[in-house]
């Protein structure tokens, strides 16, 4: 006959239950080699691939060809890419958390209209031309149209709702000014077909030294505003119960999302549904904490875009597609997907 174990002895023979933050930890780690990995990809693959170790010779031992086509062409389009990607992804999922909104992207509050707007404004009426040109032109216009944003929905008294419509309404009328602008003018056409598409191709040192601070500030505060957003998830009565800030919060997390895309913006153009896809994606395996969501997006948002880029030299070889091309033809189905799963759920 058997016997049972008493039950000090089934406790103690009984696995222990996984530690999550170790998982979570051991996740980011595993996110972080995923992401060298395709960092390398960048340096790597192209019109002329190089191996691993020609890699390692253009950018520390090699001044020749290797050197000419590492540290030349790829090194500041794949530096550009992790600055872009890592940003794009926090703008997403601190606007996420600010509107309550799962599906939201930066675009929903007009950041990318009002980068675009500015940058054919700049074209068309003051006859700039190069990147390093119009970068500022393009922040200048994002941060503008985050700053109206923030007023029209009601500045101190603004909600996620009022967020939302306001940057819906700004971003439609910024649009159709963009389009108008295009039309009439040729020369504005001309660049701004290569610019609104999304592309690292451009990226040069200079552009990457122009929107460094406002990346590193917006990441900073992002990354800051963890807790806060935390409580404000919770409804805005537990959020006061909490002591947050909610006014000062969403402030903040308006400014961070907006020094963050437009910066992003500025350089690369407006690329769709990173910020979107990546901490949707990372929030069904962290759960609602931003203390994990913002580290987690930070690291796989430069995957997405990095990863995008690399198979859009590869796709259409010996030229490319955009990365801007790229994350739209994969993000609109993973979009769609999001929504009919959101919408069963809610049935």
């Amino acid at each position: 006959m058997l016997v049972d174990s008493p039950p000090e002895q089934r406790a103690e023979t009984a696995p222990a239950p996984p530690n999550r933050r170790a998982v979570r930890v051991a996740g980011l780690l595993v996110s972080a080699a995923i992401l060298v990995g395709v960092a390398l990809a960048s340096l790597a693959i192209g019109a002329k691939d190089l191996s691993l170790s020609q890699v390692w010779h253009g950018l520390f031992e090699d001044s020749g060809s290797y050197g000419d086509v590492v540290v030349g062409e790829r090194l500041s389009r794949t530096v550009l890419g992790l600055l872009a990607g890592a940003a794009l992804g926090l703008a997403g999922a601190v606007l996420q958390a600010l509107t309550r909104n799962p599906l939201a992207d930066p675009g929903l509050l007009g950041i990318n209209a009002g980068a675009s707007a500015a940058v054919v404004t700049a074209i068309t009426y003051f006859g700039v031309t190069s990147l390093t040109g119009y970068v500022w032109f393009a922040f200048v216009g994002a941060a503008a149209v985050g700053a109206l944003v923030w007023f029209l929905g009601g500045s101190r008294g603004a909600t996620p709702v009022r967020l939302a419509l306001a940057g819906t309404a700004i971003s439609a009328a910024l649009y159709g000014y963009l389009q108008a602008v295009m039309i009439m003018d040729e020369a504005a056409l001309g660049t701004m077909r290569f610019w609104t598409v999304g592309s690292l191709s451009s990226a040069n040192d200079d552009t990457i030294t122009q929107v460094l601070p406002f990346l590193l500030a917006g990441s900073v505060l992002a990354l800051l505003l963890a807790r806060p957003l935390n409580a404000m998830e919770m409804g805005d009565d537990t959020a006061r119960a909490l002591g947050a800030g909610l006014n000062r919060t969403r402030a903040l997390s308006m400014l961070a999302a907006t020094v963050l895309c437009g910066a992003a913006t500025a350089a690369c153009g407006p690329i769709l549904f990173v910020g979107l896809m990546v901490p949707h994606v990372v929030r069904s395996f962290t759960g609602p904490d931003l203390r994990w969501i913002l580290p987690y997006a930070t690291i796989l948002s430069p995957v997405l875009l990095l990863g995008a880029d690399v198979l859009g030299r590869i796709a259409a070889r010996p030229a490319e597609l955009q990365v801007g091309i790229v994350t739209a033809i994969l993000g609109g189905p993973v979009f769609i997907y999001l929504v009919r799963r959101r919408r069963t759920a809610q049935l």
